[in-house]
């Protein structure tokens, strides 16, 4: 058990470091088989993903994918906070301000009540559904301002460990997705 966030952090990255790139599209393509199998996938309309950063689940692909048959949006840094932004292909891409991460270029979501279904990227998760993020918070942000919203993680095997540190503020997932994790 680790005994603070830091320290998880940590022990996570030091595994990444590890994980070949052959070994994450093959989990990645198994997640996104599990999700697109799930009933909160299947239902949803309009979806929030996550664009990868390169030692996260890839999400690219099934962005790309799915697109052009759901509402697909991507998260756009402002500040503190996560602007809610259509993603309406690769051409709308730009590269984000505050890390690189490329964010779509329009006009923030007026009616965030659309979203009723949220990926979320994560450093590790556990069986009762808790999340540990980077730390920046930007997530617990934006996912309080979606409580209509189900909340789905992906995650890497290695990164579903026995317990999750959790604090206050930290929202909980209704579903962590892996490549051996099938969804509901």
């Amino acid at each position: 058990m680790h005994r603070n966030k830091k320290e998880l952090r940590h022990h996570i990255k030091s595994l990444k470091k590890e994980f070949s790139t052959q070994a994450q599209k093959k989990q990645a393509i198994a997640i996104h088989s599990n999700l697109e199998a799930s009933s909160f996938f299947i239902n949803a309309r309009h979806v929030l993903f996550y664009w990868a950063m390169s030692d996260e689940v890839a999400t690219k692909q099934i962005i790309n994918k799915w697109h052009i048959h759901k509402a697909i949006y991507l998260p756009v840094i402002d500040g503190d906070n996560l602007k809610i932004v259509q993603y309406t292909g690769k051409d709308c891409l730009v590269p984000g301000d505050k890390y690189g991460i490329p964010e779509p270029n329009g006009p923030t979501l007026a009616n965030e009540d659309l979203i009723d279904l949220v990926i979320v990227p994560g450093v590790a998760f556990d069986s009762n559904n808790n999340r540990m993020g980077r730390g920046a918070g930007y997530y617990d942000r934006i996912l309080k301002r979606l409580p209509q919203a189900k909340k789905i993680a992906f995650a890497f095997d290695f990164q579903i460990i026995d317990q999750v540190p959790v604090e206050p503020h930290d929202i909980k997932m209704d579903l962590v997705i892996s490549a051996n994790i099938t969804a509901i």
